[in-house]
């Protein structure tokens, strides 16, 4: 049986993740307040049941422990020490978990502010948060691990202690890497197949059905198949960032990571033409040959 949990918990950040995270919080019977900078964003969880705030320090305020997914570091900063961020009106009692997926150094600078922080990996998507079937990779002392994980078991199946502060981040972005290049990859062999005449919608069949596609091939096929990047599982400019990420970590640690820095300058390259809110397969577009204009 999983363990109660004590306390309302806040969630900080109501977009793809937070929002599903919240729900998925609701329907365990535990009192939840939420924020986030768009209010509106917030209003099918208040139907639920959970308390909406004006700002992240009243969303805190009686929790035991608060989940924050938010976009980057700059994100993450306003949060915690802008106007009503988590610590303007004191010292923090509860857990901080960063599932915000940001630099893993910007989660040890702020480790000396809470009593208590944990940076969290998710591996999964808007349904799997929803239905607590994300798988969650944690990292920070072993007495806040113990503290949060009957909160974490609500909300994952496969709850992992890593080790020190940083490592869910470190794993996080190491999951991402392998996403972006693998998306990239599906998103290179559509176009070739564009280009050199073959059917689209029979290429990507095949390359989903056969042995060479990762479950996330087969699933990002569709979206290529579709022509459809709104309504995004998972936005490209946060794709575009994590492998900034990843690429920065590698070089800290004197790797060379080809695969790695081609990704992440596509990404960046589909971001600024405008591409980075779509699903991150919109990456196909960076790629498509531009058309011929007259000279």
């Amino acid at each position: 049986m999983t363990p109660p949990v004590h306390g309302p918990v806040a969630v900080l950040g109501l977009g793809t993740m937070g929002a599903g995270l919240a729900g998925r919080l609701l329907d365990q019977g535990i009192q939840v307040r939420v924020w986030n900078r768009t209010p509106e964003r917030a209003a099918p969880l208040a139907e639920a049941g959970a308390h909406v705030a004006a700002t992240p320090a009243d969303a805190v305020a009686g929790t035991s422990a608060t989940l924050c997914v938010v976009a980057d570091g700059q994100a993450l900063g306003a949060v915690l020490h802008g106007p009503g961020g988590v610590l303007a009106e004191g010292p923090y009692p509860g857990v901080l978990i960063c599932a915000s997926t940001v630099a893993p150094d910007e989660v040890v600078q702020i480790a000396g502010e809470f009593a208590a922080v944990l940076d969290v990996g998710m591996l999964g998507n808007r349904d799997h948060a929803r239905d607590g079937e994300l798988r969650l990779f944690a990292g920070g002392e072993e007495r806040a691990f113990t503290t949060a994980r009957p909160l974490l078991q609500r909300l994952g199946k496969e709850v992992v202690h890593l080790g020190a502060l940083g490592s869910g981040m470190r794993m996080k972005l190491l999951l991402n890497l392998l996403m972006g290049i693998e998306v990239q990859a599906l998103a290179e062999a559509t176009e070739l197949a564009d280009a050199c005449g073959l059917d689209r919608q029979l290429v990507l069949k095949t390359i989903a059905g056969s042995g060479f596609a990762s479950p996330v091939m087969a699933f990002k096929s569709r979206r290529l198949a579709s022509g459809r990047f709104d309504e995004p599982d998972f936005r490209l400019r946060l794709m575009a960032k994590d492998l900034m990420l990843a690429s920065k970590q590698a070089a800290a640690v004197g790797l060379s990571l080809p695969l790695a820095t081609a990704a992440a300058e596509t990404h960046v390259r589909a971001t600024e033409q405008g591409l980075g809110d779509q699903d991150c397969a919109a990456v196909t577009r960076a790629l498509a040959p531009k058309p011929e204009t007259d000279t």
